[in-house]
């Protein structure tokens, strides 16, 4: 699993706090991002693909936030948080994360790719919109938000899945290649009390783009 743009551009913009759920995690890329921005958080990351698990495990370990972020080998479905006695004073016993970020897979209906694990990574199948939003709406945070970078053409039926789970868009970024051109990709926030959506737009390459991810990248 490569590390991409969108994971790169969801990691750098969405919002944090005290304890962060990434959906999906793969090499475990928006993860360390989430930690290295946020360095009193902690981090559950957990992924569907054992090799990916154990990729971004190796990567955490490498990294100067391995105590801080855990990996684990499961679905969305079946993932039971356990949360930190120290924390659950602060958090509702229902709903444990104030910031939770996914790179969901996008394609519902498309020809499946020959290797197994990037079909997987590519492909609703494992994780439908309606699943996603379903474990968003029972491990936010009341006051938590979620993120998510979705194609142009899937956020109308992600948007349609959150309003079924009591999920309000908070924050749009269009996410475009030029200035003249649509957007390609969509940068979404979601909150479970509705409220005046924050909507910004973002030109690939330009100087807003590079400030964005400019702690991310090796200076050449």
């Amino acid at each position: 699993m490569k590390v991409g743009t969108d994971g790169t551009l969801l990691g750098a913009w969405a919002r944090g706090g005290s304890h962060i759920l990434d959906i999906g995690t793969g090499t475990g890329l928006i993860a360390l991002m989430m930690a290295q921005r946020f360095p009193e958080a902690s981090v559950d990351a957990i992924d569907i693909d054992s090799d990916a698990c154990l990729q971004a495990r190796e990567n955490v370990a490498a990294s100067p936030f391995t105590d801080r972020i855990k990996v684990h080998h499961c679905r969305l479905q079946d993932f039971m948080p356990v949360i930190p006695p120290e924390t659950l004073e602060d958090i509702n016993s229902s709903l444990h994360y104030d910031a939770i970020v996914a790179n969901p897979p996008y394609f519902e209906q498309s020809l499946k790719a020959p290797d197994a694990q990037r079909s997987m990574a590519r492909h609703t199948d494992s994780l439908s919109y309606r699943d996603l939003m379903n474990g968003i709406g029972h491990l936010l945070d009341s006051d938590g938000e979620f993120s998510v970078v979705i194609p142009f053409d899937c956020r109308s039926s992600l948007e349609m899945e959150a309003v079924m789970v009591g999920l309000y868009p908070s924050r749009v970024c269009a996410v475009k290649t030029t200035p003249r051109k649509p957007a390609r990709r969509y940068l979404l926030a979601f909150r479970k009390h509705p409220g005046e959506i924050e909507t910004s737009e973002l030109v690939m390459n330009s100087d807003t783009y590079h400030d964005l991810v400019k702690d991310f990248y090796l200076k050449g």
